[in-house]
C-alpha cells in the first residue's frame, strides 16, 4: 500500500511520524509525496492549543475532500489522542484514528483496514512508553532524539499530561543506540528532546539522570559535532548539569528554558515555578559557566487575571535578562485544564497589543545579542544551498525554531565550516568562510 504521511505540531511529533514511516516502510508498504498517488493519507495531528488544532483540522478537512472513494485517511497524534470523537463529527470521512500513546500499533491498524473494517479508533488510555523500537527524526545532518515522552508537571495551562499522561523515560541503552545509528548514518547534530528533558530518568529512579546521559552519550558517540537539549524546566536545572555543559566539548551551549513569565503572581497562578530570583540566579549560574551560552525561553501574555502593571513587569524582567531567543504566545484556554476555568480573562484585543509589544521588544533584544556575535569565527552547519547563497546555523540556533546563518557562496549540505560574522540582522546572522 502507498501511503502519504504529514506531519503538524513540534518536532516531537516529527519524531513519531518517522517512526510511524519506519515501521510501514518495514511491513512492505512504500511512501509517496504526493497525496494524489497514494493509498492510504496520515495526518499527524497537534491538539497542544486552539490554533493548532484548527490548523490540523483544516489538514483533516482538505485531505478528506481530496481523497477518492478507495482512498483511507487516519487522523494520529495529539488531537486524535484527546479528541477523538470531535474528529469523526468534524471530519466524518476519516476511517480511523490512532492516539499518541498508540502509533507502533499502526501496521495492525492498516491491517484491520485493508480487511474493510471501518471506523476503527486505536487511543489508549493508560500510560505506556515503548522501547523495543527507534524513535528518532532526521532532517538532513540533524536529527531529533526523544528522550522521554509524557509529562509530570502541573501547569494550570497545559494539557499536554491529558495528551501524554505521566513522564515515562527510555532506557539509556536504547537512547545510545540510536545515537550511535543516527551519527553512522552521518548524522552530525543531535537533538534531545522530550516534554522535560531535564527530568530525564526520574520514573526510572535515577535521581539528576540528564547529566549521566550526557556522559554517556559523549563517550558512545565521540565522533558527533553537536549534541543539543531542548525543554529543560527551569527548577531542575542542577548546578551538575550546568558543569556537565560546560565540560563536554560536545554539548551546545544552548539552553531552551520555557519560563511562561517574569511576574511570581502569575507564575503562582500558572503552577509554575515563582521565585523570579531564583530565575536570575540560575541565568546568571550559566553565564558563568559558559560565556557564550545561547539562552532561549518562551513567554506566555494574556494569562487569565494578567493586570497591566504584571504584564509590564514581564517587559522589564526580558529588559533584565536579555535572553538571545524568546517565543511569545497568547494564552489559549484549553479544556480540562485549571486555567480554562480562571476568572478575570484578558479581552482578546489587550492580549493582542501585549503580543505585539512583547515581540518588538524582544525583537531588540535579539538584535543586540546578534551583534555582540559580529567578528566571531564559529562553526556552521549548513542546512542548504541554492542560487549562490548557503544557509545555515551555529550552536545558538535550533533548527526550525531559531534564526539563521546565511553565507554568500554555495556549500554543500551537511557540511560543518569555519565562518566569522560579519553583519547583525534582528533574527538572522550574516557570515564568511574563513
Amino acid at each position: 500500500m502507498r501511503f502519504y504521511l504529514v506531519t503538524l505540531g513540534c518536532p516531537k511529533n516529527q519524531v513519531d511520524s518517522e517512526m510511524m514511516a519506519e515501521l510501514l516502510l518495514a511491513a512492505g508498504h512504500r511512501m509517496v509525496a504526493d497525496p494524489r498517488r497514494a493509498d492510504l493519507l496520515i495526518a499527524n495531528t497537534c491538539g497542544f492549543i486552539e490554533a493548532a488544532r484548527e490548523e490540523s483540522y483544516e489538514q483533516l478537512r482538505e485531505l478528506a475532500q481530496s481523497k477518492s472513494g478507495d482512498q483511507l485517511l487516519i487522523a494520529a497524534g495529539c488531537m486524535a489522542q484527546r479528541y477523538g470523537q470531535d474528529i469523526r463529527h468534524h471530519v466524518p470521512r476519516v476511517d480511523a484514528i490512532i492516539g499518541t500513546r498508540s502509533w507502533p500499533e499502526i501496521v495492525r491498524l492498516v491491517e484491520r483496514l485493508e480487511t474493510g473494517e471501518r471506523p476503527l479508533t486505536w487511543v489508549r488510555d493508560e500510560s505506556q512508553v515503548v522501547t523495543s523500537v527507534t524513535r528518532h527524526a532526521m532532517a538532513g545532518a540533524s536529527a531529533y532524539l526523544k528522550i522521554a515522552d509524557g509529562c509530570d508537571a502541573s501547569c494550570a495551562f497545559c494539557a499536554i499530561p491529558l495528551i501524554k499522561g505521566p513522564q515515562r523515560s527510555k532506557p539509556q541503552a536504547d537512547i545510545l543506540r540510536e545515537a550511535q545509528e543516527l551519527v553512522a548514518e552521518g548524522v552530525r547534530e543531535i537533538i534531545l528532546i522530550a516534554q522535560d528533558t531535564s527530568r530525564y530518568g526520574a520514573d526510572l529512579g535515577l535521581k539528576d539522570g540528564l547529566p549521566d546521559l550526557l556522559w554517556s552519550l559523549s563517550e558512545a558517540v565521540p565522533k558527533l559535532d553537536w549534541l543539543r537539549l531542548m525543554y529543560v524546566y527551569p527548577g531542575h536545572v542542577s548546578e551538575r548539569l550546568i558543569a556537565t555543559m560546560a565540560d563536554l566539548p560536545q554539548v551546545c551551549h544552548y539552553v531552551d528554558i520555557p519560563l511562561q513569565h517574569g511576574h511570581p503572581d502569575v507564575l503562582r497562578r500558572m503552577r509554575r515555578p515563582h521565585d523570579v530570583g531564583a530565575v536570575h540566579l540560575l541565568v546568571q549560574r550559566l553565564r558563568e559557566a559558559m560565556p557564550d551560552v545561547a539562552l532561549r525561553s518562551t513567554m506566555i501574555v494574556g494569562y487569565p487575571g494578567e493586570s497591566a502593571d504584571e504584564f509590564e513587569e514581564m517587559l522589564g524582567f526580558l529588559e533584565e535578562l536579555t535572553f538571545d531567543k524568546v517565543g511569545v504566545f497568547a494564552y489559549s484556554p484549553e479544556a480540562g485544564t485549571a486555567a480554562a476555568s480562571l476568572p478575570n480573562r484578558v479581552p482578546p484585543e489587550a492580549i493582542a497589543e501585549r503580543y505585539d509589544r512583547a515581540m518588538t521588544l524582544q525583537q531588540e533584544i535579539s538584535w543586540d545579542r546578534n551583534a555582540s556575535q559580529v567578528g566571531r569565527v564559529l562553526p556552521i552547519l549548513i542546512d542548504g544551498s541554492g542560487d549562490g547563497l548557503s544557509v545555515g546555523r551555529s550552536y545558538r540556533d535550533a533548527p526550525e525554531i531559531d534564526g539563521l546563518v546565511l553565507i554568500a557562496q554555495e556549500l554543500e549540505a551537511g557540511s560543518l565550516v569555519r565562518a566569522r560574522i560579519v553583519e547583525a540582522q534582528p533574527y538572522d546572522l550574516v557570515a564568511e568562510v574563513v
